[in-house]
């Protein structure tokens, strides 16, 4: 199992870094736009490693009740207060658990799900799924849904960014089973699934609506300042990911892809 506390030295500087920028407003609207058309006032809904607790309070405010899950009790610290400052923490539930933890088996506490959410890459922390989403499968009802958005096996930034420095090994470092990341001044395994793997580990249970790529033509946030002082270039950049999504699903640095539970 991975170290939680490689996520909780991220988790007070996370929103700084991320959630506040320019580039994961953007990011963050996209996925919301899906997500958006999948909720509705009085859904259940499970969120898979929550970080800060952005997406479960965008939720909430939807009349949404979030179960808000993360392994790292930092990022669920800061998750917390917000939604405590937001007073929103009676339509949150939040529980430190990892997703490994939950592949042996959803809680029984966790009742019956309209739908699961998982944002920005944290099904990249396991590599094998199948365990994960027969647990979900137990409690998701029929004709729920599952939206995830994770890192996939090849972004074309980081790609010709590493290329071009001379760093072959970067640039297909997610072709790598595992690779190693840095996070949180630790280095951790990480699993970088094509849409049709992640896809054909949920296949017994849940199939697939809709797959689209996130990250195409924005850059990963390591690569933000690039683009951070160019607002126009960057809603120039915003405009062509939402019109090519459905053409590339699988490229970028991270894609979308949204199940239903077999009837």
């Amino acid at each position: 199992m991975i170290d939680a506390a490689a996520f909780d030295a991220l988790a007070a500087g996370y929103d700084r870094a991320f959630t506040a920028t320019l580039l994961g407003r953007l990011l963050r609207e996209r996925v919301w736009q899906l997500l958006g058309e999948q909720i509705r006032p009085g859904q259940r809904v499970l969120e898979l490693a929550c970080g800060t607790g952005e997406d479960a309070l965008w939720m909430a405010r939807h009349g949404v009740e979030v179960l808000a899950t993360d392994g790292a009790a930092g990022m669920l610290q800061v998750a917390r207060q917000k939604a405590e400052q937001a007073g929103l923490g009676g339509m949150i539930q939040f529980d430190q658990r990892a997703l490994q933890q939950l592949s042996d088996g959803l809680p029984g506490g966790y009742g019956r799900l309209d739908g699961v959410f998982s944002d920005f890459g944290g099904l990249n922390t396991i590599g094998d799924w199948r365990p994960l989403a027969g647990a979900l499968a137990e409690s998701v009802r029929p004709g729920g849904w599952v939206l995830l958005a994770v890192m996939g096996p090849l972004c074309p930034w980081e790609m010709g960014w590493h290329l071009l420095h001379g760093q072959p090994r970067q640039a297909f470092r997610r072709l790598q089973e595992p690779a190693q990341a840095r996070v949180g001044g630790q280095t951790i395994p990480v699993w970088y699934p094509s849409p049709r793997r992640l896809e054909g580990a949920f296949a017994p249970w849940f199939h697939r609506r809709r797959t689209a790529s996130l990250g195409l033509w924005l850059p990963p946030t390591y690569l933000g300042h690039l683009v951070a002082r160019r607002p126009r270039l960057l809603a120039t950049l915003d405009r062509l990911e939402r019109a090519t999504a459905a053409l590339a699903p699988g490229w970028g640095d991270h894609y979308m892809l949204l199940l239903e539970k077999r009837r």
